[in-house]
């Protein structure tokens, strides 16, 4: 993992959803839609991270779905006035947190919160979007072997493996910045070559000049960032409102 995960920019607004337990896992659910709802898998600056809530709310608004962060870092966060003064980023045990939170250990639970959306909650249309450190999640999720959500998307994933990319079976959007070391320019070339031939839905949108993290920690202060963030968001919204609701009519019409 590289530095570009740990920069970022604090957003202004409060978040407007609540806090709940989603499979004995801490979580932030927001939107009260009864049939669509979205996965959100978060970056390295956690669930609590005002942006990502800010970012949860606005999915679920402008969707129609309902949005659940659940808390992937086992109760741990790296201290937020850290990772927001780049002065201080040595006093990060960056190392050490990483080994706590590694697929083979958060993985399971990633699953399990997608399996008690559709179980126990009832959901029939799942979607999960995921922002660099959860962005190998939805690819997971996605997979042929367990396909537990219905498309995904992703923004600057990090830890994502030629493998992942291969396996996966439902449409995938994927938000790439120009300037990404997790998200290489290899890994761009590999997804515009073997999603298409999958052939799975793939929606693939390219950001000139902006940078890692830009989708979730954009600097307000820079009018390319934040145009960049906003069109990353709109995005998200078309792709889940076209996959999501598309599935629910499916439905309804099967029904009748």
């Amino acid at each position: 993992m590289s530095d570009c995960c740990l920069k970022g920019f604090r957003w202004n607004g409060t978040p407007r959803g609540q806090e709940v337990i989603l499979a004995g896992i801490n979580c932030y659910r927001t939107g009260t839609e009864s049939n669509v709802a979205i996965l959100l898998i978060h970056d390295l600056f956690g669930w609590t991270f005002t942006n990502t809530r800010i970012l949860a709310d606005h999915l679920a608004e402008e969707v129609g779905a309902t949005v659940f962060v659940p808390d992937f870092f086992g109760g741990e966060a790296l201290p937020l006035d850290i990772l927001l003064d780049e002065t201080r980023w040595n006093e990060l045990d960056l190392p050490g947190f990483l080994s706590r939170n590694t697929k083979l250990i958060r993985e399971p639970e990633i699953f399990a919160c997608a399996t008690a959306l559709r179980i126990e909650h009832g959901y029939t249309s799942l979607g999960a979007i995921g922002f660099c450190f959860g962005g190998w999640a939805v690819f997971r999720l996605g997979a042929k072997d367990v396909r537990l959500v219905d498309c995904i998307s992703t923004a600057h994933p990090t830890f994502l493996e030629p493998e992942e990319i291969r396996q996966v079976d439902v449409p995938v959007q994927v938000m790439a910045p120009e300037h990404d070391p997790q998200f290489t320019q290899e890994l761009k070339a590999l997804s515009n070559e073997v999603l298409p031939m999958l052939g799975v839905p793939y929606d693939y949108q390219y950001f000139p000049s902006l940078t890692h993290g830009f989708a979730t920690r954009g600097n307000l202060n820079d009018r390319e960032e934040m145009l960049g963030a906003e069109r990353a968001k709109d995005a998200a919204v078309l792709w889940f409102r076209h996959w999501l609701h598309k599935q629910r009519k499916t439905e309804l019409i099967m029904v009748e």
